[in-house]
């Protein structure tokens, strides 16, 4: 068993004065210090509701005392789990049952909700009691845990551990020359890996600052770089899109040392027209089970290697099934490395399904490699798409839609989208003697799904194509749009 410190209170011995966020909305200053006793207390608050060991389920837009939540998590031993705020309460349900969780935290704006879940409730205050002392912890435990679903709609529960954090912020802090003068800012919500570790834990464990934002607001994000406040950025194809829709002629974007993105594929000429302007896009690749950075391009080959995700970064192992080790080719992109996550929470058959025999994480993703060791990724094994940097799957919406009284059968593609990236397109078979208005099933649907999962089109038929099993075959789908 291999241990990692206390990282809270090692990075408050290193710099205790240091500003560790900013809360753009009120204008807190927490320093490292400060994150540091919070977290402790806050723990061993914790830790007089619920047992060591127990899942504690958050309920917060951005904002510092997330990641004192977070620390506070390691310090007492509990599993933090933050749920997707977009998501209605009937779909976090079962989100909470799949993990056993034992308390819901929660900020004034998601009281009432978290007290509909019918678990014991916290809100997210620092508490007035004696901290936790620092305390190593094994780096395989589960520190926290993040949400996705496979093609049955059902929630996994992605382990995140002290190794994971750690060896992603080696692989994104080299590849994008982190230090402790550097300034980010967090928008991207916080249920997701990208808004906890890219790039504020990194750069948190490297003693610098972020600027958090309770959500993305495109005009402040805009000020805030044109005000020099941003030297390393991160955004999804999605942020990037709208703030192209600015006018940034007074802005050096610049000023922004560093530019990177992941979640899906960049267009081209999306990149081409923020180099221009000064922001070289660095497009990446990686998943909630690889902690995220598995690829990241350099700034050399960005423009060059246009479409591609670089090259498997430090901690990263990676190959291409049957492929052999070192050349050209494409296939399944397998990874491995000390970033990977060990499974999924309570679930052991999804941990064993997602392996090789020989211990290879299997990505689901078709990759090809170049003759000069880059790699671009093709296309998705699996039906999953990515609209506005969230992974939505068919199969959850399919499973609402057929609730619909009109509605037999559902089938959802993702098409390409110029804003979004991608966006769902429903194939519907009506109920005999019914009619489904497309009209009236986005708000049907949007009491049930959160936003970014609604088709935007749908298309009634009188049956699918299938397989000989009956299967529907969504290749062939395709071509009926």
């Amino acid at each position: 068993m291999g241990l990692i410190p206390d990282l809270a209170a090692r990075r408050a011995q290193l710099s205790p004065g240091a500003p560790a966020f900013i809360d753009h909305e009120t204008g807190d200053v927490w320093s490292f210090a400060r994150v540091d006793d919070a977290a402790a207390r806050l723990g061993a608050a914790l830790l007089e509701r619920v047992p060591k060991g127990s899942r504690v389920a958050i309920l917060c837009h951005n904002r510092p005392e997330f990641f004192v939540a977070l620390f506070a998590c390691q310090k007492a031993g509990l599993i933090l789990a933050p749920l997707n705020w977009r998501q209605p309460v009937a779909e976090l349900l079962p989100v909470v049952a799949s993990v056993s969780t034992a308390l819901v935290l929660h900020d004034e704006t998601f009281a009432a909700p978290a007290a509909e879940l019918g678990l014991p409730t916290m809100a997210l205050a620092i508490p007035d009691t004696a901290p936790l002392p620092p305390a190593s912890v094994d780096e395989d435990q589960p520190w926290y845990v993040l949400f996705t679903s496979g093609t049955t709609g059902t929630p996994k529960a992605v382990i995140q551990t002290p190794r994971m954090v750690v060896a992603n912020a080696v692989n994104i802090a080299q590849a994008m020359g982190l230090t402790a003068q550097d300034r980010t800012v967090n928008f991207l919500p916080l249920f997701h890996t990208g808004g906890i570790n890219l790039f504020t834990m990194p750069l948190f464990l490297w003693g610098g600052v972020s600027l958090v934002l309770r959500k993305f607001d495109a005009p402040v994000l805009l000020d805030l770089l044109a005000r020099g406040a941003v030297t390393q950025f991160f955004g999804v194809p999605a942020i990037y899109q709208a703030l192209m829709l600015m006018d940034l002629s007074a802005v050096d974007l610049a000023a922004c040392k560093g530019w990177a993105c992941g979640g899906a594929a960049l267009p081209e000429a999306t990149i081409r027209f923020f180099a221009e302007k000064g922001a070289l896009i660095c497009n990446g690749f990686g998943m909630t089970e690889t902690g995220p950075t598995g690829f990241l391009i350099d700034r050399e080959a960005a423009i060059a290697k246009i479409g591609s995700v670089g090259k498997p970064q430090m901690m990263t192992e990676a190959r291409l099934d049957g492929v052999p080790e070192g050349e050209p080719g494409a296939g399944e992109l397998l990874l491995r490395g000390p970033t990977v996550t060990p499974g999924y929470l309570d679930n052991p058959q999804a941990t064993e399904a997602a392996f090789t025999p020989d211990g290879w994480l299997k990505s689901g993703d078709v990759a090809a490699r170049d003759a000069d060791g880059y790699y671009r990724i093709i296309d998705r094994i699996k039906d999953m798409y990515i609209s506005g940097g969230e992974n939505v799957y068919p199969a959850e919406v399919e499973k609402v839609l057929i609730t619909h009284p009109a509605i037999l059968e559902a089938a959802v593609i993702g098409v390409p989208d110029a804003r979004w990236g991608e966006t769902g397109v429903a194939f519907l078979i009506a109920r005999p003697g019914h009619q489904p208005d497309p009209a009236a099933l986005t708000p049907w649907l949007r009491e049930r799904l959160a936003a970014y999962k609604l088709p935007k089109a749908y298309h009634v038929v009188g049956d699918f194509p299938r397989t000989a099993a009956g299967k529907v075959r969504k290749p062939d789908l395709r071509k009926l749009l």
